[in-house]
């Protein structure tokens, strides 16, 4: 067996619904297979250290920094990407609400906020302004100071509690 081969696995997952088969190097990261072999680039590398959350993707319905997965623990999975997320339901009506209050700015912490944001959402839509920056805590933004955000998530949240998010 050639190096190249036993530095290599085929891999099978689901990428935003479509079945995806490839062979990967074993040591390529989830992020950079969306980005490089996927051409699926909301997906954002800022750190790659799982600090800053630009990379923040589903994996199994769970949120996970991508950056620090690689492509082969992903085998099995489903995985979604903002590329694959509807503009309808809770994460069109975060992106509403996002640039109704100026919260996109210069975007690139954008589609991993709103990951982050969807859960939230979904999960607790009860939260606080206080929930609500401990949950996005893990997702940095150098352009809005969080506060456009927050209320925008909030909103939301709200939103969501009255039943008018479907």
């Amino acid at each position: 067996m050639s190096t190249e081969a036993a530095d290599t696995l085929e891999i099978s997952l689901q990428v935003n619904g479509a079945p995806v088969r490839r062979r990967v190097a074993s040591r390529l990261h989830l992020a950079d297979f969306l980005r490089e072999e996927l051409g699926l680039t909301g997906t954002h590398l800022g750190c790659e250290h799982g600090v800053c959350g630009a990379c923040t993707v589903r994996v199994d319905g769970e949120i996970v920094r991508s950056c620090l997965v690689l492509a082969v623990q992903a085998d099995g999975a489903r995985v979604e990407t903002i590329e694959g997320l509807s503009a309808a339901g809770t994460v069109g009506a975060l992106q509403r609400a996002f640039h109704e209050r100026n919260a996109l700015q210069c975007g690139f912490c954008t589609p991993a906020m709103l990951l982050a944001a969807a859960e939230l959402v979904e999960r607790q839509p009860d939260a606080s302004r206080e929930d609500i920056r401990r949950h996005l805590s893990g997702n940095y933004c150098r352009c809005t100071g969080y506060q456009a955000i927050v209320d925008a998530v909030e909103v939301v949240c709200r939103a969501h509690r009255a039943g008018g998010i479907r």
